[in-house]
């Protein structure tokens, strides 16, 4: 029970990095980006390619989020940006057939074989905890999890800058007016969260492997820990990949029968008695 607990809060925590800032962006600029999941991909093969460089994890670890952040500035400024007011249709289709391009090139530049990014050698092994012994990497993933759901929230609740950003999802139109730069804001908040999940495809190298394709799994239990928590709240994204992750761990061990339908079970649940998710943002108008 407690190694499946374990398991279960470290998928929450990858989940937690990757969502995060899909579910932020939603909640700001009403923007569906299907193309999120592809940074993740892309962190962990830069990732990938800089351990085999340098050797180095804590590299890889910084390269890796740079990469996802620059693309996904880069994205936003040639594309995204311009279907913002195009509709949830539009941009649906636009970033659904940015993954398959993706896809490819990731096929191209890296090859089509799954290769496992190794972990940091002060993280090998194994830790005692709880009676338990459990790998040390896995514990360094809850910890940071945990660690990066603390400076976010201390970020949107006690800085300036989180105010603006909550001031944005509750009112945008409001918050312009104040004279606040309200798409330089949404701009920095996209970029940071592109960089998590870059973050979160490295984290994941050691645990999942990297591979093309990647992204789609890890995507669509995003997807759901978005619509459980609700778009656009912080608190809401931590709830619902723990949720998410707890119900996919346990119900792998016991119903793997109907694992599959279990986690849409779960969103259309939510859908019907609490449609703007577990812990909604605010309100908007």
């Amino acid at each position: 029970m407690v190694i499946q607990l374990l398991n279960g809060l470290q998928l929450a925590m990858l989940l937690f990095l990757l969502s995060v800032g899909l579910s932020v962006v939603f909640g700001l600029m009403r923007f569906v980006n299907l193309a999120h999941g592809t940074l993740f991909m892309l962190g962990a093969f830069v990732g990938l390619s800089t351990v085999e460089a340098t050797g180095s994890f804590w590299w890889a670890l910084a390269a890796g989020t740079a990469a996802a952040a620059v693309a996904g500035g880069l994205l936003y400024l040639g594309l995204l940006r311009h279907l913002q007011p195009a509709g949830p249709l539009k941009q649906v289709l636009v970033t659904f057939g940015l993954v398959f391009i993706g896809l490819e090139a990731a096929r191209i530049v890296w090859g089509d074989y799954a290769e496992r990014l190794p972990g940091p050698e002060v993280l090998a092994g194994a830790t005692e905890i709880f009676g338990v012994v459990y790998p040390t990497y896995r514990l360094f993933v809850i910890a940071l999890g945990l660690a990066v759901a603390a400076l976010l929230h201390f970020g949107l609740e006690r800085t300036r800058l989180g105010a603006v950003v909550r001031a944005g999802v509750d009112d945008r139109t409001m918050t312009a007016a104040l004279g606040i730069d309200i798409d330089r804001v949404f701009f920095a908040v996209f970029v940071v969260g592109c960089a998590l999940a870059g973050l979160a495809g490295v984290v994941a190298g050691p645990v999942l492997s990297v591979y093309a394709g990647m992204d789609m799994g890890v995507l669509i239990l995003a997807l759901v820990v978005v619509v459980v928590g609700g778009p656009g709240s912080l608190k809401g994204a931590f709830a619902g990949a723990l949720l998410v992750g707890m119900a996919e761990t346990f119900g792998q061990v016991w119903l793997p029968e109907v694992a599959g339908m279990l986690l849409y079970g779960l969103m259309a649940a939510v859908l019907v008695l609490r449609p703007q998710g577990l812990v909604p943002a605010g309100p908007r108008p």
